[in-house]
Parts: C-alpha cells; sequence; structure tokens
C-alpha cells in the first residue's frame, strides 16, 4: 500500500491507496476529528471509540465494513487504526452531527475519485470519464470500447453484490482471478509490464486488452447466472470458467497473428515513460 497525506482545512488526514483494489482508505478518527472541530488527537479518538462502539450496538454496516491498517503517529511510529474507503465514511459522516459534514463528504468526494457524484449520478462519472480520455488523447474507437467494457463490468460487480460478495478484497480477488486466467499475469504483474503504478490498469490498455478484458467478464457473468453462483467459492470458478473462454480466443489470436495480446504498450506521459525505463 501507497501511504500519503491529504490536508483538509489545516487538519492532516492520514490515508493509505491499495493498488490492488485501486481504493483510497482514509483514517476515520482523523476524519471525525475534522467533524467535531476537535484539535486534541485523543479527545477526537475517544469519540469515535463510543461512536463506534454505538454504531456497533445498531448493527451498523459503516463499523463491520472498517478495516484495520497500520499508520504512522505524531510519534513517528506505526500503529493499527481504523480506516474506511470513501462509500463507508459517507455513511459515517451522517451519524455525526457537524457543520462540516457536507464540506468534507465533497473534500472526500474529489480526493477519493468523485465516488459521491458518481454514485447520484452514474452518468456524471461517464462524462467525466469521456472527456478525461479524449483531453489525452485516446480515440473515439478506445474511448468507445473502454466504456462498452465498464458497462459489462458494472453488470459482473452487480451480480456479485447481489450474490454475497461484498468486500473490496473480495472484490478484488475475483478480478484477479479472471484477469490470471485469461491474460496469464495478475493485474498487479500486468501493471508492471506497462510501468504503471497507481494509474488504473484498464485506462492504459490496449483495444485488445480490453475485448479480452470484457469477454473474460462477460463470460464470468454469465456462468454465474446460469449456475446461480453464490459466495466466493462458487463465484472463483466461475471467475475461472470465464477467464479459460477469454483466454482461449486469446491464444488463437496470437497463433493466427504471431503477436501477444498483453503488452507494455501505455498512455503515460513520455517524460514519465522515459523515467520509467530509465529504472
Amino acid at each position: 500500500m501507497k501511504n500519503n497525506l491529504a490536508i483538509f482545512e489545516g487538519y492532516k488526514i492520514r490515508r493509505l491507496y491499495d493498488e490492488e483494489t485501486e481504493t483510497w482508505y482514509f483514517s476515520v478518527v482523523d476524519i471525525v476529528q475534522v467533524l467535531i472541530q476537535q484539535p486534541d488527537y485523543q479527545t477526537a479518538r475517544k469519540y469515535w471509540n463510543k461512536l463506534k462502539e454505538r454504531l456497533g450496538k445498531e448493527g451498523s454496516e459503516s463499523v463491520t465494513n472498517c478495516h484495520r491498517l497500520k499508520l504512522e503517529a505524531a510519534d513517528g511510529k506505526k500503529y493499527l487504526t481504523d480506516v474506511a474507503n470513501v462509500e463507508t465514511l459517507l455513511r459515517l459522516i451522517q451519524s455525526v452531527p457537524s457543520p462540516k459534514a457536507e464540506p468534507i463528504k465533497l473534500w472526500l468526494a474529489k480526493v477519493g475519485y468523485e465516488r459521491m457524484q458518481e454514485m447520484a449520478d452514474p452518468a456524471r462519472s461517464l462524462d467525466r470519464a469521456r472527456e478525461n480520455w479524449q483531453e489525452h488523447g485516446r480515440s473515439q474507437k478506445w474511448i468507445q470500447q473502454r466504456m462498452m467494457g465498464q458497462e459489462t463490468r458494472n453488470k459482473l460487480t452487480d451480480y456479485w453484490k447481489d450474490h454475497e460478495i461484498t468486500k473490496d478484497e473480495e472484490f478484488a480477488i475475483l478480478t484477479n482471478i479472471i484477469h490470471q486466467e485469461w491474460a496469464d499475469v495478475s493485474v498487479k504483474e500486468h501493471k508492471r509490464i506497462k510501468g504503471l503504478k497507481t494509474q488504473n490498469l484498464r485506462d492504459h490498455m490496449s483495444e485488445a486488452e480490453l475485448i479480452f478484458t470484457a469477454l473474460a467478464e462477460l463470460s464470468t457473468r454469465q456462468i454465474a447466472e446460469s449456475t446461480e453462483a453464490t459466495g466466493m467459492e462458487e463465484n472463483k470458478v466461475a471467475g475461472k470458467k470465464g477467464g479459460g473462454i477469454a483466454k482461449k480466443a486469446r491464444l488463437e489470436l496470437e497463433e493466427k497473428t504471431g503477436k501477444r495480446v498483453v503488452s507494455a504498450e501505455n498512455y503515460l506521459p513520455p517524460k514519465s515513460t522515459k523515467k520509467l525505463r530509465g529504472k
């Protein structure tokens, strides 16, 4: 995970970026400290502990969805700290009466990939993505393929959500199984091949890579639906089978063309590419 520090109105908010799931995790107590406008960290920590206890008794999913990761404290040492992704934090914020609730929601939306606006209006995220890809020189054909692939991806994740797949790490594991199966490399290795760090792998895929990713995920969903796959183990099986279908198609194409589908091609700026190659 990549450590990072964000600032909101003078308050330091610790966060970690998980490259596997491409998710930001923020320190919950740091967010609470902003909400209650408490300069003393220990007071904010006690407030969060009481709130967590109350929400836990109420059976709130917001608490169960929090993780514990090591974050650096004021003394320079790292301690296990409650962290949460943007979606969980947006729900937690509703439990804290504060005039800072709306401002910090907007701030989280900005630093957390603007998830709040996307959840409220998915079309906004698509329009923003299309404009961003155009600004970075993607062709209309590539953009169309990318968006079709995203729609396929969304249908698969919607199926997972409805069939007992709820945790970020579960989504990441299943995604990696499908990817490993069709591409013969993991998501992490594919990013390394392309010289990517925190960038979204799909935003740097070639047209062929996008097509085979979509085929693998489409096949996975249809197999899962036909078998009514539920839970991790059954969806792992569907993922391997779906990825296997795309793998067969990939191998046949590579045999006919003599070219590998998985490539080092990316859309990084020239300077970044040179820097990476020089390492």
